[in-house]
């Protein structure tokens, strides 16, 4: 009994993600993310506050993954990307889009609805971008393609900067660098870059989960892209990562100026600190009430939490 609801299950996903709506169901959508308790946007996408999104474009990717690694989500991070820009970090939340190798009869069945059924317009590619909104990064699984897998040039681009005012990750190509580099703020993380069109393509799923590489990445997901790679935080653990992350950064602060001050030495700081450290570190973080950005709440959760 238990295998013939599972299979129904999993026979229900495919068929609403991939043949038949390219979206799978809001239901389905917060089922898969059920834990997260905070609001959504009206397709059931978390919507991590524009707030902690602010935030996180401040934290580094080696702490933020440190939290993810000790919370159990060891298949969070991908690397080997190139970059328009090395120094412009992308940060949102993910819009995830699924391509496969064009099938003829599919790919026409899935224009003639989008166009004559669902008001889209142009090709796949481009249909991701229509629904974007601020804050999101627009996340592809283009299977790696290189030659003749390019989902965006110059004019993609602009526009999906001007939705989301953000960049792109995608597991494939794009072209027009030259012309790329010039649109001020925007990024791209992808696998390379190519001359080709795009061709022999077809978007299969839009909002659905996806695979980056090695990693599973869900609607509303925290993108974290930055030089290392590209780190993708489930919604339900952004503030805690984003946190975690911060308390790092203002213990690194407080431990620079110590050892500066020569009131501690390296050996000190970089080890477990004493009770007299400790107290020493609430009395800085008392007095810099403008560097702790995280509520009340996460940070005694994180304390509640470290072993420093």
């Amino acid at each position: 009994m238990r295998v013939n609801i599972i299979l129904q299950f999993f026979c229900f996903f495919v068929l609403n993600s991939v043949v038949f709506g390219q979206t799978i169901p809001k239901e389905e959508l917060i089922f898969l993310t059920s834990e997260w308790k905070g609001e959504r946007f009206d397709d059931g996408r978390p919507k991590i506050p524009d707030d902690l999104l602010e935030r996180a474009k401040k934290i580094g990717i080696d702490d933020a993954w440190t939290v993810l690694e000790n919370e159990g989500y060891k298949n969070q991070f991908e690397g080997n990307w190139k970059m328009v820009h090395d120094e412009v970090p992308v940060v949102g939340r993910a819009l995830t889009a699924l391509f496969m190798p064009s099938r003829p009869d599919v790919e026409k069945s899935i224009k003639e609805r989008g166009i004559n059924s669902q008001g889209r317009k142009g090709n796949t590619n481009s249909w991701p971008i229509e629904v974007l909104k601020k804050g999101d990064v627009y996340v592809a699984d283009s299977f790696g393609k290189i030659d003749a897998g390019t989902l965006m040039g110059a004019t993609l681009a602009t526009s999906i900067y001007s939705k989301s005012g953000n960049g792109v990750v995608f597991n494939g190509s794009a072209r027009d660098l030259e012309s790329i580099s010039k649109i001020e703020g925007f990024n791209a993380f992808v696998r390379d870059f190519h001359p080709s069109f795009l061709e022999e393509e077809v978007l299969m799923g839009l909002n659905t989960p996806i695979r980056i590489g090695q990693v599973m990445v869900l609607p509303g997901d925290l993108v974290l892209a930055k030089r290392e790679g590209v780190l993708f935080i489930p919604a339900h653990l952004a503030e805690q990562v984003v946190g975690t992350a911060e308390f790092v950064a203002l213990k690194d602060q407080f431990g620079f100026e110590m050892v500066k001050s020569k009131k501690y030495s390296t050996g000190e700081i970089d080890n477990d600190w004493n009770e007299q450290l400790k107290k020493e570190f609430f009395a800085w973080l008392d007095k810099h009430p403008e560097l702790v950005k995280m509520s009340k709440e996460t940070l005694n959760k994180i304390l509640s939490k470290r072993t420093w």
